[in-house]
């Protein structure tokens, strides 16, 4: 049984064999999971979008954990976080290209400058500090491209 949940930890974790891309897995991740969101039935507001965001972050600390080793705290290959963590940014905007495309690029960006106070949650332990920062920056997302939304359009 363990190695049925280590297999399922890993193509939760590598974002099913993503995290792998030789350069910028977690940009491809993101793209990814722009894709599988742009491309699924749930709408930005609906209450199974809303599960899917939840359950992504919950089930990320634990298969991002299992990628963790003792000299690799938070391995290159572990991009559930950009799903999480992009989905999270989609939230209650529009679900049209032009949207999806800002979100992208705001997440990334979020994502890779880790500005006050997303970095700080990096310092947590293992899955939870994998997956945190990527949630926070998500977050940090939406509430800026909401705000953006909500007064211009």
């Amino acid at each position: 049984m363990s190695n049925l949940l280590d297999k399922a930890g890993w193509a939760v974790g590598t974002g099913l064999g993503i995290g792998y891309t030789p350069i910028a897995p977690a940009t491809w991740a993101s793209g990814a999971a722009v894709l599988v969101y742009g491309f699924s039935p749930l709408a930005e507001d609906s209450l199974g979008f809303f599960l899917l965001c939840g359950l992504a972050g919950l089930v990320g600390v634990w298969a991002c954990q299992t990628l963790t080793s003792e000299s690799d705290h938070d391995p290159h290959h572990a991009v559930w976080d950009e799903f999480a963590g992009m989905w999270v940014t989609c939230l209650l905007l529009p679900k049209t290209l032009p949207w999806l495309a800002v979100a992208f690029v705001v997440f990334r960006v979020l994502d890779i400058l880790k500005p006050f106070p997303i970095r700080r949650f990096e310092a947590l332990p293992g899955g939870l500090g994998i997956m945190a920062d990527d949630l926070a920056a998500g977050v940090v997302g939406a509430v800026a491209l909401n705000v953006v939304y909500r007064v211009f359009f």
